[in-house]
């Protein structure tokens, strides 16, 4: 005992390693043991918060420290829902979020009001001042959708968009009828806040994105890139709040500006993800639970009643705002649940309103006490209501999500299973591994499900000591850049005396469905351009190649320019291919130009049935091609649908390829694409496209019948 005399075991804990050990410990348990139960682990962590706070065991004050990680994890809630929202998801459902967002602001603010006028005995103004906090609403349990894979559907991102409007209202309410109080509100006021929001927006929405864009560009560390982070989104919300707005709208905001900056399956997605989830967000749980106290239930009827009547308003108006919502737009049931499961905690604006509402003394009673704007009794109300509140979020929103993605995982197709997807890397060159690699992250058909190969050919020319070592290295490169996105390659090294034919064996084996092939580094030299290694590849196999140069990353783009070729709709791997596209589009939130002919742009316009954001552009003359020196800027990542000679979208102008991209394209990121196609084509005798008409015709009915399955 000797060695522990030197420790203060007093209570409140003092010595900060016993306390960041003790809640390192609740975070690791607490979600363990109510996970057996089936609840939620966010309400785990809330309970965990309440039985060692100042009004349970007492073993952690709510100091400082608490406070500070605690607004760290609000903050980052906010901000990962501005990151994983789906831009053009937002985009279509603006006008439902706004909508939303008046009905969830509206109901509880009036039906509210008229509660705590004539059933608590307000005065209006405090009357009012108290609805907003029913008003407003925290995404305490936005964590669990995520958890499922649901942030991007419509129900969740309506409700993002109505979270910053109602609480942007509910503090425009709280600045009002504190401002009439202490005398503040004049003209000047608003004409001051509304300028200052609008630099404060046109800074995050306008000047941010640029210098994400730049950053992106000169740095590729990983600790910088998340300190980098870290640092947009409370420079956001610091701006907010000089801008005399509340800092999760900052935080929120920040994170719709550099959303198209980091992929959903980045590593830097990834570890913004882990951070936030293993230690910022839990501890701004376990402060949330350390405001509960359960004792003031027990000190008389005033505070029993208000935390009653706050709890059923709250509960109820969320409702009813979530039922309007459905009815409006015609929403699903399991959709309405998500609403106010979402819709239904309160915590960081609700807390702003009675802390800002109890510091506001309006004079004094008699006996010298303190007449304040929100009294004891509301303080105490509103800690309760955020344990009722947050416990039935988590509990809906569990269970919501659920089901919905039971139901999304049914509506997906099926008649590609990810088994017989398979994505090949072929790795040539360590500067290239991590570009590669990224790029087939985009192109899975089904996040975490379809399997990653990566291949290093060792061939006779490298096959030294110091030839097997760079393979080497470039194999843990790709597999280690994988592991900080939870993905799994598989790795493969083959010895062959011919690396085109170890690469070709390799597909074949492994019925790879589709091959991502650096381009090599003599690319330069027209003669050369492709190389006999690649051209052996596209000459001895029928799946779907992608010939990839990187100039830059590809989450510092800003647009994905598609060339289509004529006839491109004839091909075997038509689908294929514009599936992958559109995936890589909806992954970097990229809007996609393509160039087709009117008749492939109309089957497109078919097969495409997602929210993606595709713009189409008749282009019908290939020796027109230098037109696109003109229209692909610097920033815009150039995918050329190309064909195998003998085929039937095969263009004699693609033979010039090398020459134009080689001259004209050398400063851009571009991909070649090279279609799926049937290996085996000696009996269908091809000619010329014009003297065709018959294997057109064959193609023709093929295609319809995919299409005609595929509805």
């Amino acid at each position: 005992m000797f060695l522990l005399s030197g420790l203060d075991f007093t209570l409140p804990l003092k010595n900060p390693v016993i306390i960041f050990s003790l809640v390192l410990f609740i975070i690791l348990f607490a979600p363990l043991l109510l996970n057996k139960l089936k609840i939620p682990h966010i309400i785990g962590l809330i309970v965990a918060g309440i039985i060692i706070g100042p009004y349970g065991f007492n073993l952690l004050i709510r100091d400082s420290s608490i406070v500070l990680f605690g607004t760290v994890g609000l903050l980052y809630i906010m901000f990962t829902a501005g990151l994983e929202i789906d831009l053009e998801e937002f985009k279509k459902n603006r006008f439902k979020s706004f909508v939303f967002g008046l009905y969830t602001f509206l109901v509880p603010l009036v039906l509210g009001t008229i509660a705590a006028y004539y059933l608590l005995a307000f005065d209006l103004p405090t009357s009012v001042l108290l609805a907003s906090m029913f008003a407003s609403h925290t995404l305490l349990a936005y964590p669990i959708a995520s958890r499922y894979g649901i942030t991007r559907i419509r129900s969740v991102t309506l409700t993002i968009g109505g979270t910053i409007i109602t609480d942007i209202l509910a503090l425009l309410v709280l600045a009002a009828i504190v401002g009439m109080y202490k005398g503040d509100i004049t003209p000047a006021f608003w004409i001051r806040l509304a300028i200052s929001s609008i630099i404060f927006a046109a800074i995050v929405l306008f000047l941010f994105p640029i210098i994400a864009r730049w950053f992106f560009k000169k740095f590729d560390d990983n600790v910088s890139q998340y300190i980098f982070v870290l640092a947009i989104v409370f420079l956001g919300s610091f701006l907010a709040e000089a801008a005399g707005l509340e800092a999760i709208i900052g935080a929120f905001l920040s994170g719709l500006a550099i959303n198209r900056f980091i992929p959903h399956t980045s590593p830097l997605m990834n570890r913004i993800d882990f951070v936030g989830n293993a230690l910022f967000i839990p501890f701004f749980l376990i402060g949330v639970g350390m405001l509960v106290d359960f004792s003031v239930l027990f000190k008389g009827f005033g505070a029993l009643k208000v935390a009653g009547v706050m709890i059923v308003m709250a509960v109820i108006t969320k409702y009813i705002a979530a039922y309007f919502t459905q009815k409006t737009f015609k929403l699903s049931a399991d959709e309405r649940q998500m609403i106010f499961g979402l819709s239904n905690a309160r915590v960081g604006a609700t807390l702003a309103v009675v802390l800002v509402g109890y510091s506001v003394i309006l004079g004094e009673t008699p006996a010298g006490d303190p007449i304040r704007l929100l009294n004891e009794d509301v303080l105490n109300g509103t800690i309760i209501m955020i344990l009722v509140t947050c416990t039935i979020s988590s509990l809906v929103v569990e269970k919501a999500s659920r089901k919905i993605a039971l139901s999304e995982s049914a509506k997906k197709d099926i008649t590609q299973s990810a088994a017989t997807e398979k994505i090949l890397i072929s790795l040539a060159y360590p500067e290239t591994v991590n570009n590669l690699v990224d790029l087939a992250f985009l192109l899975q058909p089904n996040k975490n499900k379809s399997p990653l190969y990566a291949l290093h050919v060792i061939g006779e020319m490298d096959s030294s000591a110091d030839g097997q070592a760079t393979g080497k290295k470039m194999m843990e490169k790709a597999i280690k850049h994988a592991a900080a996105t939870d993905n799994e390659i598989i790795p493969l090294t083959r010895f062959d005396l011919n690396i085109s034919n170890g690469i070709v064996y390799t597909i074949k084996e492994h019925n790879i469905t589709d091959a991502i092939i650096g381009l090599h580094h003599l690319a330069e030299q027209s003669q050369t351009f492709f190389g006999p290694v690649t051209e052996h590849i596209l000459e001895g196999t029928g799946e779907t190649v992608f010939i990839y140069k990187a100039q830059q990353p590809i989450n510092t783009l800003e647009r994905i320019v598609v060339a289509v070729p004529p006839n491109a709709e004839y091909e075997k791997g038509f689908h294929h291919w514009f599936n992958r596209i559109a995936n890589i589009s909806r992954e970097t939130g990229l809007p996609l130009l393509m160039y087709t002919t009117s008749v492939t742009g109309k089957l497109l316009t078919e097969v495409n049935s997602s929210t993606l954001n595709i713009t189409y552009q008749q282009f019908d003359d290939w020796s027109e091609f230098l037109i696109f020196s003109r229209e692909v800027k610097q920033n815009d990542l150039f995918i050329i649908i190309s064909s195998r000679k003998g085929y039937l979208s095969y263009n004699p102008e693609i033979d010039k390829l090398p020459k134009y991209l080689t001259k004209y394209f050398a400063d851009n990121s571009y991909i070649i694409l090279y279609p799926g196609q049937i290996e085996d084509t000696s009996n269908l005798n091809l000619k010329p496209l014009e003297e065709n008409a018959e294997v057109l015709g064959k193609a023709g009915d093929y295609v319809k019948s995919i299409f005609t399955k595929g509805k």
